[in-house]
């Protein structure tokens, strides 16, 4: 009998041969056995307690939330007063809200989101927030998917909620009086399972309607594991010491902790003892001054704000002196966006990541200078995920350097959709692998490069056209402030790229100009051959472009201007 040759990885890439399959070149992070009882909330304590964790003996003076518009801040300590206070006045106020029950919220950020948080997740209750600026439809939809037990909301956005349930407002005296109250009993009676759901979370809705992604308990622990063990490995510390003098992360969240970026990033925060500031609605010239004022040292971004601070004059007016990395996610940056960002930033590093929020938001990503000199990238595979790239017409899986469906497996990926099981069997094989929708290759260095999403490709005469890499050609012009493209039926080609276009103030570029200019970069079955122009480009809440509405847009002559 022949003897089995044993599998060997690339170590270049992670690509191994025989099975296909893509290794992440990240070293392994051990995660708690599945069969022990543990919260996401009880891990994350169990971190920013470690003594690794560089703030864990001064919890009583760092401040985990800093008010941007206000200066007030919360430290750790009486953050985690707040968390049990909150949980105690649950269990005593509402008896008959338990594990597995969902709380539905509706709030702009504010320091009591976070508190809000951690208390749930504490209790095995589900936590499932919406954005604020949802339509009823939307979040009758989303009501109807999560059948939640209470509501959570302000005063400004509880006339959207349906009133047959338990609602308690976050601006209310009620509410106050919670965070406060004395804690009587233990509040961690509860046996929260790893595999028990943690957040009901929302998808973008970029391809059809909203569907509720389920991320358990393990999901969360497996993504936060992963970044507090590599960011704060002793390479990564000695990085962040000046003249052996710790530097204290600050950062400043321009993401709305309703996406699974921000979700995820606030917890991740916590774990690591890091301070936050947090804005209740999002201000360009505001985050600069607060970057100024609160010596902020780290910004997790969508691309929209990278492309703004590349072509804005006003960054030039604020100290940014502070600032040492840009985290972009969420949706693919350009590699001309990039460098010209660097060439205006020169010390500060600009990371690239990708995830989805049926990976926990997190899957690849640059890590340390060196990496994060790969432009255009989206970094090399996370610990502890597989990845495949298959072919999406044969389903043959490809090695570096090709083209096909971006699959992931691991602890990460999520439980499922809600109630959706046919969408669930349709994105989730039995083998585990995720099916993203993503058009994307490795190179032969195991850096991921995502072409555009697979749905959203333009056909020309039979050739595939990616949407993004005419979008990163545009945003390189001056004159535009931002740019989309989408599909434009033609009786003879099929479809036919048509660009929305933002002007930059006071710009003239006309529509000829800029298809002349992308015609001379293209091969010619990639040329823009429609431009519209429009004050704005309608996106989500990560950035990504809501290419429907457009392609809606562009064919109804009847339609009012953007």
């Amino acid at each position: 009998m022949a003897e089995t040759q044993p599998l060997s990885p690339d170590t270049n890439n992670g690509y191994c041969p025989q099975t296909k399959i893509y290794h992440s070149l990240r070293a392994a992070v051990t995660l708690p056995l599945l069969s022990r009882p543990l919260s996401i909330v009880d891990y994350t304590l169990s971190l920013l307690h470690s003594p690794t964790t560089p703030t864990s003996s001064a919890l009583s003076t760092t401040h985990f939330l800093i008010d941007a518009a206000t200066g007030h801040r919360l430290t750790y300590a009486a953050f985690l007063r707040q968390v049990r206070s909150l949980s105690s006045s649950l269990n005593s106020l509402y008896p008959s809200l338990s594990k597995n029950d969902v709380a539905f919220i509706l709030s702009p950020p504010s320091f009591h989101v976070p508190v809000l948080y951690f208390s749930l997740l504490s209790l095995g209750i589900t936590v499932s927030p919406s954005s604020p600026l949802s339509s009823p439809s939307e979040l009758n939809h989303q009501i109807e998917l999560s059948k939640p037990a209470i509501f959570f909301a302000t005063s400004a956005t509880a006339q959207k909620l349906p009133p047959n349930l338990p609602l308690v407002l976050l601006d209310s005296p009620k509410f106050i009086s919670m965070l406060e109250a004395k804690v009587s009993g233990s509040t961690t009676d509860v046996v929260v399972n790893q595999c028990d759901h943690a957040a009901i979370l929302y998808s973008s809705g970029t391809t059809g309607k909203v569907k509720g992604v389920v991320l358990t308990h393990r999901n969360l622990i497996a993504v936060i594991a992963g970044f507090y063990h590599l960011n704060l490995s002793d390479k990564e510390k000695a990085k962040e010491e000046e003249n052996g003098v710790y530097v204290h992360p600050v950062s400043i969240f321009t993401l709305p902790l309703f996406h699974v970026f921000g979700f995820f990033i606030i917890i991740r925060a916590a774990s690591m003892g890091e301070s936050v500031v947090l804005m209740e609605k999002f201000d360009f010239l505001k985050m600069l001054e607060a970057v100024e004022k609160y010596r902020v040292t780290y910004i997790p971004v969508a691309p929209p704000l990278v492309v703004a601070m590349v072509k804005s004059d006003l960054v030039a007016k604020y100290d940014l002196s502070s600032l040492q990395t840009v985290g972009s996610g969420g949706a693919p940056l350009g590699k001309e966006v990039s460098e010209k960002f660097k060439a205006k930033f020169p010390h500060v590093e600009i990371y690239q990541g990708y995830g989805m929020t049926e990976t926990a938001g997190a899957a690849t990503r640059t890590i340390g200078p060196e990496e994060a000199t790969r432009y255009g990238s989206a970094g090399r595979l996370g610990e502890n995920l597989e990845a495949k790239i298959v072919d999406p017409d044969s389903g043959e899986a490809l090695p570096p350097g090709k083209q096909g469906e971006l699959w992931l497996r691991g602890p990460a990926i999520m439980k499922g959709y809600l109630g959706n099981e046919a969408a669930t069997a349709e994105t989730l094989d039995s083998e585990g692998w995720l099916k993203t929708g993503d058009l994307c290759y490795f190179d032969l260095d195991g850096f991921l490069f995502i072409v555009d999403r697979l749905k959203e490709l333009i056909k020309y005469k039979g050739y595939q056209v990616p949407p993004a890499e005419l979008e990163h050609l545009l945003q390189s012009i001056p004159d535009i402030a931002d740019a989309a493209v989408i599909p434009y039926p033609d009786e003879e080609a099929g479809q036919i790229p048509m660009a929305y276009v933002v002007r930059t103030p006071g710009s003239t570029i006309s529509a000829t100009q800029i298809m002349d200019f992308i015609a001379k970069q293209v091969a010619p079955h990639k040329k823009i051959r429609r431009v519209a122009f429009v004050n704005s480009i309608p996106k989500s809440p990560a950035g990504k472009i809501l290419r429907r509405e457009l392609v809606k847009h562009s064919l109804s002559t009847s339609s009012s201007k953007l």
